[in-house]
């Protein structure tokens, strides 16, 4: 079971080869910053998927809500709405401080 990820066939960005030797065993072992089978790769993240969106008034935020008025039992009590029709996302961020990537196989720091 399991077993039918990406790095067994090679897709792996980090992985030292495209086929799924280790690169340890032949002790060619490729540097941190940069990886045979992908020249551009490396381990370190610079942009990610922002969770803000915009709306209508173009204000940003994580979630929008709207104050309502509810009449029960003869008694007005306000309830906030959540909305969600109309909303934009802010799109991709820039990272101001790099992070390594999670799937990054090396360990840093020992404990």
């Amino acid at each position: 079971m399991g077993g039918s990820g990406s790095k067994s066939k090679g897709f792996w960005p980090f992985s030292g080869s495209a086929s799924g030797d280790d690169p340890a065993k032949d002790g060619n072992e490729p540097p941190l910053a940069r990886v045979r089978s992908f020249p551009g790769a490396t381990p370190f993240v610079f942009t990610r998927r922002s969770s803000m969106f915009f709306d209508e008034d173009g204000d940003l935020a994580h979630e929008f809500y709207e104050e309502t008025i509810v009449t029960k039992n003869g008694r007005k009590k306000a309830k906030l709405k959540r909305i969600q029709k109309n909303l934009t996302p802010q799109g991709i961020i820039k990272l101001e401080h790099p992070c390594i990537h999670v799937d990054f196989p090396v360990i840093l720091c020992e404990a």
